[in-house]
């Protein structure tokens, strides 16, 4: 199969970084939201990324910001995707949106098309059930800044063909990345693991054990982490942990994923972290 036309539905902060990765690996790009607004806001923040790129690498090969937005469409009309050869799902991680935006793509994509779900917790298996294509539909968990990392997790759903499989590998070799591949269960590995990690940490500032600051400089300082946890709860988004950590407590049934209440509040009260401007710390 050959990969020309990507979807990417959802331009938030992942489907942000996916667009970009796309476009500046010479991929025509079909960026698909809900409102003008958030794609013109997803417009400068890929324009604010590619500017950023140049201080942090050292070479003269980064594209323009206009050279890699005129790989993207902007649009607000699903029909768009009628011709799209591959697409990323980005939405928000609410079972009752995914459901109804999969029933949509299922109807308006090519039947040969691939359906992949950057979500952090939902099995995969249940997101293809929606579909008439259940072995055409994977999971690709990028991880953010999606440009900067190399490796993505993908997730076999359980009817999920090996040609399905190739056509993903291919698909990352060609945005520059490798994956590792995993079975489908809620939050498959590194979310299992991480959304547990960021919760218990939440449970420590409320039971004030320790100061934030504290916190992840234990996780940097004693372990070698790039970001501590929290930290990487603010990059994250706290209401995609929380939702994330939800999805984790339906479907194991288990105490252990119970969110903590201060992570409850803090999304109540709009702190989602870093794109919102204040989460565990300020942002400018």
């Amino acid at each position: 199969m050959n990969i020309q036309r990507v979807g990417v539905v959802g331009a938030g902060v992942m489907g942000v970084g996916v667009a970009q990765n796309l476009a500046q690996t010479n991929h025509q790009v079909i960026l698909v939201d809900i409102s003008e607004d958030i794609l013109d806001k997803a417009k400068q923040e890929i324009r604010n990324n590619i500017r950023f790129q140049g201080f942090f690498k050292k070479t003269d090969n980064i594209e323009t910001p206009d050279t890699v937005l005129n790989r993207i469409e902007f649009s607000t009309n699903y029909k768009f995707l009628e011709s799209a050869d591959f697409v990323v799902e980005n939405v928000t991680e609410k079972w009752d949106i995914k459901k109804q935006v999969y029933s949509l793509l299922d109807s308006i994509c090519p039947a040969d098309s691939v359906f992949a779900a950057n979500t952090s917790a939902i099995p995969i298996t249940r997101i293809a059930s929606m579909t008439k294509r259940a072995d055409k539909v994977i999971g690709m968990h990028f991880m953010n800044p999606v440009p900067m990392k190399p490796m993505v997790e993908v997730i076999r759903g359980y009817h999920t063909s090996e040609q399905t499989i190739e056509i993903a590998k291919k698909m990352l070799a060609q945005m520059g990345k490798e994956c590792i591949i995993v079975n489908d269960s809620p939050g498959f590995v590194s979310n299992r693991v991480l959304m547990l990690t960021i919760n218990e940490a939440v449970f420590l500032l409320q039971d004030q054990v320790a100061t934030v600051e504290d916190v992840d400089k234990i996780f940097k300082s004693c372990f070698g982490h790039k970001m501590g946890p929290l930290e990487t709860a603010d990059l994250i988004g706290l209401d995609t942990i929380l939702f994330s950590i939800e999805v984790l407590y339906e479907n194991f049934n288990d105490s252990k994923y119970r969110p903590c209440p201060l992570l409850k509040k803090m999304v109540d009260a709009g702190l989602h972290g870093k794109k919102s401007g204040k989460g565990f710390y300020v942002y400018q």
